[in-house]
Formats: C-alpha cells, structure tokens, sequence
C-alpha cells in the first residue's frame, strides 16, 4: 500500500482538471543531469510541499534502473524485455510509446546479482540527435532519437565486468567515453559518436562502475574516472594517461562517479572515507595531494550533490545515515539518524534536496548546514526504486523495477 500519500486514479486521459504542467528549463539528458553532479535547473520547486503527490499515469517499460532522460518533447527509456535490451521513446505527458527499438542481448547473469537483477544499470546519453547506450553485458550501442533506427553498435568484449556494466556514457564533443572490457582485460574508450570508430584508448587498469566526468585542469581538458583498481585522469582529446592514484574498496570495485568542487576531485567509495585532493602540475608532470580525509562518513553506492559548499549524501555507515559535509574543512556538519536506507538517488532541485530511496520513499529536505530536517516523505511506487528520479517543472517521473510513474506537484 501506498504510505502517507493520496493516491488518486491513474487519468488514462489526462485532462480532467489535474494534467501535468507544460515541460519547462533545462532537460535531462545524460546520466545525473545536464552538468552530471546531480543538479536540477528545471524544476518548479514548490513554496510549500503537499501532502500527497497526484499520480498522472504508470506504464509497464521494462526491468532496469537507467534513469529516464527527458529532451524536448520526448522521454527516452533503456531497459530489458524478455532476452532484449529496448530503447523506447516516449510522449512525456501521456506516457504514450512514439517509437521502439531493440536488440537481443542474452547473458549469463552473476549469481551474485540476481538479487538486483538482469539490468541495463546504464543511463543513455543524448547529444546531436543521437542516443547511447552500454548494455548489461557491455554492448555499446547509437540510435537515432528522431526514430529509434541503429546507427551502430559494437559487441560485448569476451570479458566482461565481474558484477557486469554499470558505467554510463559520457559525451565529450564527437566522442563517446566508456570503459569497456572486463578484468584486466578493459580500455577507457573514446568512440566517434557518428560511426562507432575508436578515436582513442588507454588500457592500464579495468573499469568500475562508476562513470566518468570531464573536468578541465591547468588548461587541460580530462576524463576523470574511477577504474578496478585507481582514480585516473586521461587527456580527453587522445587518452593520454595525466595521473593515477589507487583505489579500492570491499566491493571490488567503486560505483561513484567523481564530483568536482573548485577544481579539486571528492573522492569517496565503501570503506574510504571522503577525501578532497587537487590535480597539481609541474611542466609536464601531473600528482595529485590531499586537501583533507574524513572517516565519519562515506558513500557506497550513492552520489552525493554540493549547495553552497555543502556536500549532502547518504552514508552507508550506520546501515543508511544522510550527512551533510562542509566542503572547504571536511568538517561533519549534521547526521541524520541512522538506518535510514540501503541507497538513495539525491538531487539538488535549486537548493532543495531530493532523495529517492531504494524503499520507494521520496524525501524532500531543504539544504541546511544545522541538520537533517526533512519536510515530506511520499511513498512513489510498489517496489524498489534503485533509478535517479527525473524532475521538470512540476512532474516527477520515478522509474521502478518495471514501471515508470509521472506523478505531478499540485
């Protein structure tokens, strides 16, 4: 049962008084939004929450936790049917399929995922009139957005990662950056976004499951990156190898993906802790030096967001506390109390924080460097929720296992 929410008949036809708000501002077109830190520039941040969000439609689409991505007028969704890995593009306000394409993608799933699952884990990447997507067992794959046709797609590699993909694509300029491979036996990658060609690689560590970030340093555009068993950063116009420094975690390996703050890298994943370090560069040599460390909070499989120097997060410490973090000192601000969840999808909506739970709890909480005072808490489906929720104007799509919701902030 749907908790602390009025639930209200899904409208098959929307129009009778409660129709979604036009889309408006900025669209989501990759993986944790237009700037990829978890920023949300187009949503209509409500004076005062209501009790209870209106739902608008659900559509069964597929199984999968790839964040829906919403451009135009158009919401695209990458998830699995049967043996198949679907694109599908969608009518945001009816929900209503415009066009469908797939591609069979049958594997041997981990016997130690099969609690979350045959995926796609990926989100796609939207850029110039192009989708792109890695599959579960590491198919790299365009389509056009306009009608779904392939326009290339390259194989599974012999190998692939342990717990399978994760990754989600970066779009730098013409290229197309993912770390395919498995094992000691990957390359970060630089795919030409219009044939599929490699323009670049650089193959001195396997990948992770975290996604990279472009940052620029010193005057030098990189690709920064977790991989099995470093944090690097490459050139991002020939996959030259700038720095590394290790990284592990108990998990294999790290799921984040980098955050960048005034230049410098956070870097946390299971068991490390944060830490801020700055890129340094000597002529032609590159190190990295830690700006500060902290232990008393860390994140697993969450990325945190940053409101005016503040870094909010879900620690996986104490079985699920939210933080917030002072950027300039690696000073704890505030923890929440503990066991609040097993992984949460935070966005910063405009200073405003909200967190998707994997229990399917939508918390709404206002940036605070006091303490963890959340305003409402609205349940948003009927079984675990592991996909950042999309947010435009006053419409919230949340993706579950296998369903997508368009709920609306009356």
């Amino acid at each position: 049962m749907l908790k602390r929410l009025t639930v209200i008949a899904i409208a098959l036809a929307i129009g009778w008084g409660m129709a979604p708000a036009p889309v408006a501002g900025q669209d989501t077109p990759q993986w944790r939004g237009p700037n990829r830190d978890g920023s949300v520039v187009g949503f209509d941040v409500p004076s005062a929450w209501p009790e209870g969000l209106t739902r608008q439609w659900t559509i069964d689409v597929g199984f999968g936790y790839a964040t829906p991505l919403l451009v135009g007028d158009r919401m695209y969704v990458f998830s699995r049917q049967g043996d198949d890995e679907v694109m599908q593009a969608l009518d945001p306000a009816s929900g209503e399929t415009v066009w469908r394409s797939s591609y069979s993608a049958r594997f041997q799933m981990m016997p130690a995922t099969r609690v979350h699952g045959p995926g796609p884990k990926s989100t796609p990447a939207y850029a110039d009139g192009r989708l792109f997507t890695l599959g579960i067992s590491g198919i790299v794959t365009a389509f056009d957005a306009s009608d779904g046709r392939q326009l290339w797609q390259r194989p599974a590699d012999p190998v692939e990662p342990l717990y399978h993909t994760g990754q989600s694509p970066l779009v730098d300029g013409d290229h197309v950056i993912l770390h395919v491979g498995g094992q000691d036996a990957g390359a970060l990658t630089a795919f030409d976004a219009a044939t599929g060609d490699v323009q670049w690689s650089w193959d001195g560590d396997g990948p992770a499951y975290g996604s990279p970030v472009i940052a620029e340093v010193e005057g030098v555009r990189q690709v920064i990156t977790f991989t099995q068993e470093n944090i690097v950063g490459v050139a991002a116009d020939n996959g030259q190898l700038l720095w590394s420094r290790p990284f592990t975690t108990p998990s294999t390996t790290t799921s984040q993906t980098p955050q960048i703050y005034e230049g410098d890298v956070i870097q946390t994943g299971r068991a490390n802790g944060v830490t801020r370090f700055r890129i340094v560069r000597e002529g032609n040599a590159w190190t990295t030096e830690d700006v500060w460390r902290t232990d008393e909070v860390g994140l697993h499989m969450t990325n945190p967001v940053v409101v005016d120097g503040v870094l909010y997060g879900l620690s996986h410490l104490n079985s699920g506390q939210y933080f917030g973090l002072d950027l300039d000192t690696g000073e704890v601000l505030w923890t929440s109390a503990p066991r609040q969840a097993e992984n949460a999808a935070i966005l910063n909506a405009g200073g405003t924080i909200v967190s998707l739970q994997d229990d399917a709890e939508l918390v709404v909480l206002p940036s605070s460097r006091t303490g963890f005072e959340p305003v409402q808490r609205y349940e948003v489906a009927e079984s675990a929720t592991w996909t950042q929720p999309t947010l435009v104007g006053n419409r919230v799509y949340v993706k579950d296992v296998e369903t997508l919701t368009l709920w609306t902030v009356e």
